[in-house]
């Protein structure tokens, strides 16, 4: 039985798992994510911090057989990463980028080396997990969504500002808006606004999840109906909240997943150990 340890460095978060070679990268399970972590990407900036999250991990795991990661979050990052375990210095780094091959899907990006590499990971998993006409929305800092057909074919994509920064941006250039402060209270029924942290956060919601109903009516222009929308990242429980309150979740066929672009660094690892 061989482990594998897979790292996802977004800009924001960096998340860790585990993984077996007995299981499957389409399994739902949420046992499935049983080693497993998340913490600030800022931390692999810090050699104490890393020294921490390198002894937590090699005490939690057996020496895992390969190590897969993806990262949006510059050349540091990486090289900060790569030294997170040198005691097991005999294991190979395997980087996903955009345009490392994957059997079975390719996409129309005139220049897949530019396709970010978290993006290119989470369609991976979103056919690991379905052959069907999907749209796979990472909701964090910023907000991509991307159109896989069932073919295999990935129709390219939109990457948006992501809650937190839509917020921000008002914040920061304009005269008299607030960083709005999202409570409970504001996400009690979906409305228009009736008080300025109202306006701003229900407009940036409408924002997103009007992005995510533009790309379900392109793809069927396209003549590949969504039949699955799959969400992920740390917005992602506002927006499907945001969605079922507007009673769109029968129109939308959205489904949360966890842990996305780790299930497209573990299918592809699969076929390139």
């Amino acid at each position: 039985m061989s482990l594998f340890l897979l790292f996802d460095v977004g800009n924001t978060r960096l998340k860790w798992a585990a993984v077996e070679s007995t299981q499957n990268p389409s399994d739902r399970n949420k046992k499935l994510w049983a080693y497993s972590g998340s913490i600030s990407s800022k931390s692999l900036q810090s050699p104490e911090l890393r020294a921490e999250l390198s002894d937590y991990i090699a005490k939690t795991l057996p020496k895992p057989d390969a190590i897969a990661f993806c990262c949006v979050a510059g050349e540091a990052a990486i090289d900060n990463l790569k030294t997170l375990f040198p005691q097991w210095g005999d294991i190979s780094w395997q980087q996903l980028m955009g345009n490392s091959p994957y059997k079975g899907v390719r996409t129309l990006y005139q220049d897949p080396s530019k396709l970010g590499a978290d993006r290119w990971a989470a369609i991976l998993g979103a056919r690991a997990l379905s052959a069907t006409n999907a749209l796979i929305v990472n909701a964090g800092t910023a907000t991509t969504i991307d159109m896989l057909g069932g073919n295999g074919l990935h129709y390219g994509g939109w990457i948006l500002p992501g809650l937190g920064l839509m917020q921000e941006s008002l914040q920061g250039n304009t005269a008299q808006l607030p960083l709005a402060v999202r409570t409970d209270a504001l996400s009690s029924q979906a409305s228009f606004g009736v008080t300025t942290d109202e306006a701003i956060t229900g407009g940036c919601d409408a924002a997103q999840i009007g992005a995510i109903v533009r790309a379900t009516q392109l793809a069927k222009e396209l003549h590949h109906p969504i039949e699955r929308i799959w969400l992920d990242g740390g917005n992602a429980k506002i927006l499907i909240t945001e969605i079922k309150q507007m009673a769109m979740q029968q129109a939308l066929p959205i489904e949360p997943v966890e842990g996305l672009v780790l299930r497209g660094l573990w299918a592809w690892l699969l076929q390139n150990h």
